[in-house]
């Protein structure tokens, strides 16, 4: 199912980033070369740009890419490895459920309620602002099953690197 899911996002990600491609080249070609630029691509550009910042950065942490200061789980092992890793996603899913799905979850009704649009493509503004609780839904997949991996005994980060023997004996 994490396959399957994966393949989706990587390939909806894909997908936008190609528009958000022709979007912006478009509007340098319409711009510098027609001299008329283009507010329906401008407006695009900018909108694909969120949905990818979130749902491409939602994915990351679901791959493990993400940025992570990772000093702390790095230098234990074992028992306390995991339990350091649990806490740490824990706390991701819970900022991802809080923040991400409860709050922009809200922003976004907030917003479809009002009735506000946007100017060139007439899209509800709600729409755009639903990047926020998606992504933070996919988070919250991934971390779910980063917990369960975890409870599996399985770190999430992999295996500590293994000091070479030279390192050992100088003491560093």
């Amino acid at each position: 199912m994490r396959r399957i899911a994966d393949t989706l996002l990587r390939f909806g990600i894909i997908a936008a980033f190609l528009v958000l491609l022709i979007c912006v080249t478009w509007q340098v070609v319409s711009r510098y070369l027609l001299g008329t630029p283009s507010t329906i691509t401008d407006e695009l550009a900018r909108f694909l740009f969120i949905w990818l910042a979130l749902v491409g950065g939602a994915y990351t942490y679901g791959q493990g890419r993400h940025l992570a200061i990772d000093l702390l789980p790095q230098s234990l092992s074992g028992h306390k490895r995991l339990m350091i890793e649990a806490l740490i996603t824990l706390l991701i899913g819970l900022f991802a459920a809080l923040i991400m799905v409860w709050g922009g979850g809200q922003l976004m009704q907030r917003t479809l309620a009002s009735g506000q649009i946007s100017p060139a493509l007439q899209l509800p503004m709600g729409w755009v602002y639903g990047a926020i609780p998606l992504s933070g839904l996919i988070i919250m997949a991934y971390a779910a099953g980063n917990l369960v991996q975890i409870g599996r005994g399985s770190s999430i980060l992999g295996q500590p690197e293994e000091v070479p023997l030279e390192h050992k004996e100088a003491g560093l």
